[in-house]
């Protein structure tokens, strides 16, 4: 976030919505149970809730969810964000806004999902039926997306900066480093051969929304894009258990280099945020550790 920006807050969308939007000045602006990161997600009454970029990194992604999630929502099994209005800077915010159809679930936990197998099964028939909507003039790998579609080497330096600080800190042992490097160069060496795709961009716990044990609806598009869909199957390291990843991969249908890139991904993230949040964030920290282990023992396919 730049440091001429503050993250917008419940006061910030309060006012918005009464000052642009006085048809709905009335109804209680409240916190839900995960309010997001690249965008700041508040409760509008009961129906509505409202999505505010927390900088201009993310601002592209109004634009394109307002174009896209109409399109898309017709061509998939599940609900998804379902613009409203659109909202204009003003007050001092910078950025344009949206107000989206509120969506009844809870963020995804283990605890919360009556069959993993099942609700691995569900969120790959769902990326499947993405992955078949017309891509031919979707939003390719860009800053709007932080380039999540794109060839792996994007990502590669970094994952190597971050792989060398955590061996010099100890955390990584020379096997390990020598597999997570292996598996690095593995990722790079292969680009999606065919023409773009849609992808999520962000198949994360707090993207997946559960009701009554199943996967109920999938939400926050801002890093969804048109390219290599190997980033959404980090899901397998990141929250499914090991007996849940074969369905996992049989029903996505995917070839070996797509995982491969795909175990690269998921190492990146988990890399990264473990050199970004072990200093302020232990809970984030312990948890990337647990996906480095498990993308190092498992290559799922």
């Amino acid at each position: 976030m730049g440091a001429d920006e503050s993250p917008p807050d419940l006061e910030l969308a309060r006012r918005l919505v009464a000052e642009q939007f006085p048809r709905w000045a009335d109804l209680p602006v409240r916190e839900v149970e995960l309010s997001g990161w690249d965008n700041r997600t508040y409760r509008l009454g009961d129906e509505l809730s409202v999505r505010l970029p927390r900088s201009r990194y993310y601002r592209e992604q109004v634009a394109k969810e307002q174009l896209w999630l109409p399109i898309l929502a017709p061509q998939l099994p599940l609900p998804i964000p379902q613009p409203v209005a659109r909202g204009r800077p003003g007050l001092g915010y910078p950025h344009e806004w949206s107000v989206y159809r509120w969506i009844q679930g809870s963020p995804v936990r283990l605890d919360l999902i009556e069959d993993p197998v099942s609700f691995a099964q569900a969120v790959a028939e769902f990326l499947v039926a993405l992955r078949a909507c017309e891509a031919t003039d979707g939003p390719l790998p860009g800053q709007h997306n932080f380039w999540r579609g794109a060839p792996f080497e994007v990502y590669a330096d970094e994952a190597h900066r971050s792989l060398g600080e955590l061996r010099d800190l100890g955390e990584l042992s020379p096997a390990e480093t020598r597999s997570a490097n292996a598996i690095l160069a593995e990722a790079v060496a292969s680009t999606w051969p065919g023409p773009p795709v849609w992808f999520h961009g962000d198949v994360a716990y707090g993207n997946l929304l559960v009701r009554d044990g199943r996967l109920a609806a999938v939400i926050d598009f801002g890093c969804s894009g048109a390219g290599d869909p190997a980033c959404d199957l980090v899901l397998a390291w990141t929250l499914l258990p090991r007996t849940a990843r074969p369905v996992y991969a049989q029903t996505l249908g995917l070839d070996h280099d797509t995982w491969a890139r795909a175990r690269g991904w998921a190492l990146w993230k988990a890399l990264i945020t473990v050199v970004g949040q072990r200093e302020n964030n232990s809970i984030a920290a312990e948890e990337a550790r647990r996906v480095i282990r498990e993308v190092l023992t498992d290559p799922v396919h």
